[in-house]
């Protein structure tokens, strides 16, 4: 007991100290607006357009210079067109209108020389990587016992290969900072429970959570972290397509608002789909040293839509 008074009294001293510098470094440091992750430069895969488009806003917002990759392509297999260089040009400018930087190249989640070609540019350009985030990725819909063979390697190989390729083009650089880290990997709401006519998709998402709690033991020697993030429908261009909004409807319509009532019905808040803006949130505080004590854990941002039970809406 005597030990843990001493060490909280040094603890307490310390922190006043610390306050009394700060007062007299930054006499009017309430005015100043402190970036969470300023100095940092993230990598972020899939950033030309949905969530990952957002997390490059959001973590420029924040100070930190951007490495942005997407593969530019459509992908066979899935049933919505892909992102453009065009889209990718277009996250660069809305980087630079919040006052950031980014290096944006096309790479594919599956080329890990791509991958480490991408890394090395930003190494170049900034100097170090502090922030990865795993956020390509792809769906396609079938029964399991449809999903053809093509498919399947498909969604695996983008979606859960794709993501440990990353780690190993890109994290290796975390390492040499000798600095500490974070690794932030999109699964899914999937990766933790299932819905139909995804096998896939919920495989490869399990698969996900699963590589990023052996990422975070591992990487923990080095003061690294690693989490997951866990939403569920986000209202990107994977999730508001004819093909996807078919499936939500039970083949009934494509239609947005029809989709959009039936969706609501899956969560628990009274809404049908997330704002790529709120995985962001949750990503900055992930990737800021906010979170410097938290690792191996999953994110989720659902709207309840995992909660076991329901109430019918009682909204007017």
């Amino acid at each position: 007991m005597r030990a843990y008074i001493v060490w909280d009294a040094f603890d307490v001293h310390r922190a006043s100290e610390f306050r009394r510098k700060a007062d007299t470094a930054h006499p009017h440091r309430k005015d100043i607006v402190v970036k969470r992750l300023e100095g940092k430069v993230a990598y972020i895969t899939g950033a030309a357009r949905g969530q990952g488009r957002s997390h490059a806003i959001r973590l420029a917002e924040e100070g930190a210079d951007i490495i942005g990759i997407d593969v530019c392509a459509d992908i066979e297999t899935v049933p919505y067109r892909g992102a453009t260089s065009l889209d990718l040009a277009e996250t660069v400018t809305l980087v630079e209108e919040v006052g950031g930087r980014m290096l944006a190249r096309t790479a594919d989640v599956r080329d890990t020389n791509s991958l480490r070609a991408a890394a090395d540019e930003g190494l170049d350009a900034f100097g170090h990587i502090d922030v990865v985030v795993a956020n390509a990725g792809i769906i396609s819909y079938a029964p399991l016992l449809e999903i053809d063979d093509a498919a399947w390697e498909t969604v695996i190989e983008v979606n859960l290969t794709g993501m440990w390729k990353t780690m190993k083009a890109v994290v290796p650089a975390v390492i040499a900072g000798n600095v500490g880290g974070s690794v932030v990997l999109t699964s899914s709401v999937l990766g933790l429970l299932a819905l139909p006519n995804v096998a896939h998709y919920v495989a490869a998402k399990h698969g996900v959570t699963g590589l990023m709690r052996s990422l975070a033991v591992e990487l923990a020697p080095h003061g690294i972290r690693v989490n997951s993030l866990h939403p569920s429908t986000v209202e990107t261009p994977m999730i508001i397509n004819e093909a996807s909004l078919r499936l939500f409807t039970g083949g009934q319509s494509s239609t947005r608002g029809d989709a959009a009532a039936i969706m609501a019905g899956m969560n628990a808040l009274p809404v049908p789909w997330l704002q790529p803006i709120d995985v962001s949130n949750a990503l900055v505080y992930l990737a800021s040293d906010e979170s410097r004590y938290v690792t191996g854990t999953t994110t989720v941002l659902d709207a309840g839509a995992s909660a076991p039970v329901k109430m019918p809406s009682i909204v007017p």
